[in-house]
């Protein structure tokens, strides 16, 4: 089950990747809404936010393009967004307007468990997934607590440290992963460092999905100063070698 990040600036940009994604079989994107001091993100992905701040880009933008695009899609779109945003645009009216838009749920890195209450109480009225992240350093008592509040799915984060492409991902991610599926019914997804097919391969056995950013918004980039003819075709051959090593 394929998973995979959009998150360039340009509006028109991440509608035709988005399709493309669909097109190509991801059962799910994850949207990012831009924000000045991004939580655990790479150079990559800070780069993306960056210029779409640059281009003044608003929330209410995206949240358009998204209503827009979302019919189009054969696949659910979740938004990565920090709880400063949420706060500043209202708990209520952020979960209202992002149902309307056709978001299907939330991963707010940056909300600590404890707090997680009034906003998981408003996701499960609006039938939004609240989706909550799990690290190797979480203790394991504090683990399940996580995994039992979460909802949707549980995006395990395969490395200390932030965003970004690696040659190798940490072996013990396996074990650890295999530990928290006996603690949960829930789907869990692994994300960060992941960008090659072998990482695929090594995680497949225990993971329900693989979460691409920084490897996928690399290439979106190009769209910049490429044609659409020379980057897409590349984005779908990325897509596609990932995507067929769960086979």
């Amino acid at each position: 089950m394929p998973f995979v990040t959009a998150g360039d600036p340009s509006l028109q940009t991440t509608q035709q990747v988005l399709r493309l994604l669909s097109d190509l079989g991801c059962h799910l994107a994850e949207v990012g809404i831009p924000y000045s001091d991004p939580i655990a993100d790479g150079p990559v992905i800070q780069a993306s936010y960056t210029r779409a701040l640059g281009r003044r880009l608003k929330l209410e933008q995206i949240l358009a393009s998204v209503h827009e695009v979302k019919p189009s899609l054969q696949m659910p779109l979740v938004s990565m967004v920090s709880y400063a945003i949420v706060l500043r645009h209202g708990l209520e009216k952020y979960v209202a307007d992002a149902r309307e838009s056709g978001f299907s749920g939330l991963i707010v890195p940056d909300l600590l468990i404890e707090e997680a209450a009034p906003l998981a109480k408003l996701c499960a009225a609006a039938d939004l997934s609240l989706i909550q992240l799990i690290t190797p350093t979480t203790p394991r008592e504090r683990a399940i607590r996580i995994a039992r509040e979460s909802t949707g799915f549980i995006y395990y984060v395969s490395v200390t440290g932030i965003t970004g492409e690696r040659t190798e991902l940490p072996p013990e991610v396996v074990d650890q992963v295999g530990w928290l599926r006996q603690q949960t019914t829930l789907p869990i997804c692994i994300g960060f460092g992941i960008s090659r097919p072998e990482h695929v391969r090594m995680l497949a056995p225990v993971a329900d999905g693989v979460i691409v950013g920084s490897a996928l918004v690399r290439q979106i980039a190009r769209l910049e100063h490429e044609s659409p003819d020379v980057v897409l075709p590349e984005i779908s051959e990325l897509i596609t070698g990932l995507r067929d090593a769960l086979k």
